[in-house]
């Protein structure tokens, strides 16, 4: 068959990745980590489609929708692996794969275009691209047609983690019936999952025509389609992304594609929407834990993986994963011990799917171990706070070249900037000028000021802060290049 419409990728971005912490927290989710090769999860993603045949129509500009407090995250790691110019839809709250799913329809088909939507999260492994490929241009065979299609991966072991699709009987256009979805089995479950033979795990990859998917959205939860319309008929564009209004959005129930379409259109025949599965054996997993990333890292001789400066003796079927500090390991066996540089994590590695009750427990503490790392990223690069006591903070300042921070005020803090590569564009007051190599600057109380970095190179500062409150919401922000709220810096 011909395949005749454009493929639009749809990454959704979306999700906090508790499971992973401590390397996941919630400002700089999994989906923006480099844990399975040179690329975050978000990158790979991005490229997964490539190399797909000029007759499979792949359209150059994805869309991907994110939670808008990770959008210059999402714009510059795509920028980085050459996606430049995708639609950013920017979730005002999070509300699940359905409603994205929505906003992506909505967005891909606002120029009078039907494309085909290829729903792909974002953090998700997939190794084997060649078989990914052979699959989707199968599935664009049957969504083609007017089907909605899920990718099923066919089972190897009984596995806790992950929830499951029935296959029924083969489809004349290609695929499988769906005879029922299993949420996440205990481990009896699952083995008589595997015994069965007809149970595939359940990947959140589908693929389905815009028209199709708003029909199908329609006819199942028209409160969901109705509070998206309502969203996107007042968005905005900010910069390089939309964003849907917020309290339109605000309305919008929270659902799964799964639950909220998929499971029902078996009870839809007047809908004339085949619900169908494709099996898929391309080397995938969805990272959900600690024990699945040492399931795809590359193992010693005694089944260990490591990540990062790791030194071990007598240690076994254990991952090591090191950001900061040398690890150290003797003598241990079916363990995880990931260090960063605020807290270190040590699991049992069949117990990695309970690490979501530790940040449970550290965020009824209040403690911002959940919400971000000790380094933070900005638009315009990020800081580490080193070290800190009564009165004092002091932070290592990355910007990038051509980037600035905001013109701002501290009304309880001083600050001392001093360069230590690169050349700083300071204003301080009504003064502006220019700052080199172990050079530094004085900024008082209540004077206006921006730090900029007008070269070619990185530049780098150590700031000490000193003063009565040195909270990131002591700022009156008076202009910034990337359009943000004021207590954010």
């Amino acid at each position: 068959m011909t395949l005749t419409s454009t493929l639009v990728p749809v990454i959704l971005c979306g999700g906090s990745g508790t499971r992973m912490w401590p390397l996941s927290r919630e400002t700089y989710p999994k989906q923006f980590l480099a844990l399975a090769g040179e690329h975050t999860m978000l990158q790979d993603t991005a490229l997964r489609l490539h190399g797909l045949p000029a007759s499979a129509g792949l359209s150059a500009t994805p869309i991907v929708v994110c939670n808008v407090e990770h959008r210059f995250l999402a714009a510059s790691q795509l920028a980085a692996v050459g996606v430049h110019n995708p639609a950013i839809v920017l979730e005002p709250t999070g509300r699940n794969t359905a409603p994205a799913l929505t906003l992506a329809a909505l967005q891909a088909s606002a120029n009078g275009t039907d494309p085909l939507l290829l729903a792909m999260p974002a953090d998700h492994v997939v190794t084997d691209r060649p078989a990914l490929h052979a699959a989707v241009l199968q599935a664009q065979a049957v969504a083609e047609r007017g089907a909605m299609v899920t990718f099923g991966i066919v089972a190897d072991r009984p596995e806790t983690g992950y929830g499951y699709i029935q296959r029924g009987a083969a489809q004349a256009q290609g695929g499988y019936s769906i005879t029922s979805f299993a949420e996440k089995p205990d481990a009896a479950t699952a083995s008589a999952y595997i015994e069965a033979g007809d149970y595939l795990w359940n990947s959140g990859l589908f693929m389905v025509r815009a028209s199709v998917w708003l029909r199908a959205i329609a006819a199942c939860r028209p409160d969901i389609l109705q509070a998206c319309e309502a969203a996107m008929q007042h968005a905005v564009r900010d910069l390089d992304f939309v964003r849907p209004n917020a309290n339109a959005f605000a309305a919008c129930p929270s659902d799964s594609i799964d639950y909220a379409v998929m499971e029902r259109l078996p009870q839809r025949p007047d809908l004339c929407i085949p619900a169908c599965v494709l099996p898929l054996q391309a080397g995938w997993s969805d990272l959900g834990a600690w024990d699945a990333l040492w399931d795809v890292l590359p193992h010693d001789a005694d089944n260990n993986a490591t990540v990062g400066d790791a030194v071990l003796h007598d240690c076994r079927d254990s991952l090591f994963l090191s950001s900061h500090r040398t690890l150290a390991g003797v003598g241990l066996n079916n363990i995880v011990v990931i260090e960063t540089a605020d807290a270190v994590l040590i699991a049992d590695k069949n117990q990695t799917q309970s690490v979501k009750h530790i940040v449970a427990q550290l965020k009824t503490q209040g403690r911002e171990l959940t919400h971000t790392h000790r380094k933070v990223h900005r638009p315009w690069g990020w800081y580490d706070s080193i070290d800190g006591g009564e009165r004092f903070q002091v932070k290592r300042i990355v910007v990038h070249p051509g980037a600035s921070l905001s013109q701002q005020m501290h009304h309880h803090r001083a600050e001392h900037w001093v360069v230590v590569k690169g050349t700083a564009q300071v204003t301080n007051g009504d003064k502006t000028f220019l700052l080199g190599e172990n050079e530094s600057t004085y900024i008082p109380l209540g004077h206006i000021h921006r730090l900029a970095n007008p070269g070619k190179v990185p530049l780098e500062i150590i700031e000490v802060q000193s003063g009565s409150y040195l909270g990131e919401d002591d700022i009156v922000r008076f202009e910034d290049t990337y359009g943000r709220v004021p207590t954010a810096l």
